[in-house]
């Protein structure tokens, strides 16, 4: 904190990376695709200075403080989306009755999980793109929020109700979380 009562913080663009600041609204642009966020706050104000985001608040307090810790967080998270994206991992576990994915629109079903008729059904987020291979299973995207809930809603889909975790270990796991990719 300086004597004049703000505080601020500096996040890098690199090249390649072209930025927007309309109000409240960020918009990032990389070799990797196009994110938007809403930054609204009444006490932190995001702009362009240069080749650097500056994030900054007068007068801040300490949630204020925590808010721009944040923003600086979710402005460096957009910038390796754009630039390198996300993945994760997730393996396909089951014992007698072998699972049934596919991807269809927006949603990853699972069929015959636990020898269910009926599928389970889990909602895909975003621009993330899911790949099959095997029992194993790759999330891909720009947005790291919208790929790990992508990730948590399949894990989700896949949980035991009412019987031991010990013994009834089928399901879809998630192994490996946002691990930055450069291809």
């Amino acid at each position: 904190m300086t004597l004049s009562g703000h505080l601020e913080e500096r996040v890098a663009i690199p090249k390649g990376v072209t930025v927007t600041v309309n109000g409240a609204i960020v918009e990032i642009k990389g070799p990797k695709g196009k994110l938007t966020r809403d930054f609204s706050n009444p006490k932190t104000k995001v702009k362009v200075d240069g080749d650097h985001f500056v994030i900054r608040c007068e007068l801040p307090r300490v949630k204020d403080k925590a808010m721009i810790g944040t923003f600086a967080s979710h402005l460096t998270n957009m910038i390796e989306g754009v630039t390198l994206g996300f993945e994760y991992h997730m393996k396909i576990v089951y014992s007698h009755f072998p699972m049934k994915t596919a991807v269809k629109g927006d949603k990853f079903v699972i069929e015959n999980f636990l020898g269910e008729r009926s599928p389970r059904i889990a909602k895909i987020l975003g621009d993330t793109k899911i790949v099959v291979k095997g029992n194993d299973v790759v999330l891909t995207g720009t947005d790291v929020e919208a790929v790990g809930q992508t990730a948590a809603n399949i894990e989700y889909a896949t949980k035991i109700w009412g019987y031991d975790p010990r013994v009834f270990q089928d399901g879809i796991y998630i192994t490996e979380k946002a691990k930055k990719v450069s291809s």
